[in-house]
């Protein structure tokens, strides 16, 4: 069975106010990007320890960590980023969840030019990559990659060969349409097909011709057919909303609690009028 989660840091900044909105919309499932206006990866033990206490009482679990990993131009020295990385992976295992959310680096800052081409670079984005798998398998985690618009892999090409070079159980796929739509890629059927070996989690957001996002279904995510594949193909992971719905405007990764509760309603008609279980 499928099951709803959410990055509940676009409701509201306080936790409290965050598990309020998440089960009158009957999500039992976070994405924890940050609380209290703070990154996940720079929470403290103390306030991690908070953090759990609420959501077990909550009764609301975390199904990944919602990480910034490789978002980052990709010639930072990687003695940053791997301490990063098993700080990603202990909190992993303290929420009791085996993914991690994971980018795949922005252009050199050596890079003489801002047009500087991505197959320059490329090489050097597969090796911080698999240095991430490494210690993901060596801790029996899973990075989920995002096709985010301006990453190294933000293009279905770059992405396949990402996925199909590293071709590992502990580092897979996440389709979010949004973006790809935001980079001029055709999410469904394409994106689906092209990456869907390597598929292990679904960003659900949407966007209208103009660059507005707006919710699922309404515009040119090809919401109802990806989900009615997803089911025809035995989907069982996560759907997570992550609607940027600020003011009805681009791109801000907040929604506010009236806004992601339209968004949550909009996933959940889809799967109702699907009649498409999900927990």
């Amino acid at each position: 069975m499928i099951r709803l989660a959410a990055f509940a840091d676009e409701i509201a900044l306080d936790p409290v106010e965050q598990i309020a909105t998440l089960q009158a919309e009957h999500i039992h499932f976070i994405d924890l990007r940050a609380a209290w206006g703070i990154n996940v990866l720079e929470l403290s033990d103390e306030q991690v320890t908070v953090l759990q206490k609420l959501l077990k009482d909550a009764g609301i679990g975390v199904a990944a960590i919602a990480s910034p990993l490789g978002k980052v131009p990709v010639d930072r020295p990687a003695t940053e980023q791997l301490p990063r990385v098993q700080r990603a992976i202990e909190l992993a295992q303290t929420f009791g969840t085996r993914y991690i959310r994971v980018f795949s680096f922005y252009a050199p800052e050596s890079a003489l030019h801002p047009e500087v081409r991505p197959e320059t670079y490329r090489d050097a984005v597969i090796a911080n990559l698999r240095a991430m798998t490494a210690l993901a398998a060596q801790n029996d985690v899973v990075l989920i990659h995002e096709n985010e618009k301006e990453i190294y892999g933000d293009t279905i090409a770059r992405n396949e060969d990402i996925l199909r070079t590293i071709n590992s159980p502990h580092f897979r796929s996440v389709l979010d349409p949004a973006n790809y739509l935001q980079c001029e890629q055709v999410p469904y059927p394409t994106a689906y097909e092209v990456t869907r070996p390597w598929l292990e989690y679904v960003h659900v957001k949407d966007v209208k011709a103009d660059g507005t996002l707006c919710v699922a279904g309404e515009g040119d995510g090809h919401w109802l057919e990806l989900l009615q594949r997803l089911r025809a193909d035995r989907y069982e992971g996560f759907l997570s909303l992550e609607p940027h719905l600020f003011a009805g405007g681009k791109y801000q990764g907040f929604s506010g609690p009236d806004l992601f509760k339209q968004a949550s309603r909009a996933l959940q008609a889809l799967l109702k009028e699907m009649d498409w279980a999900y927990e």
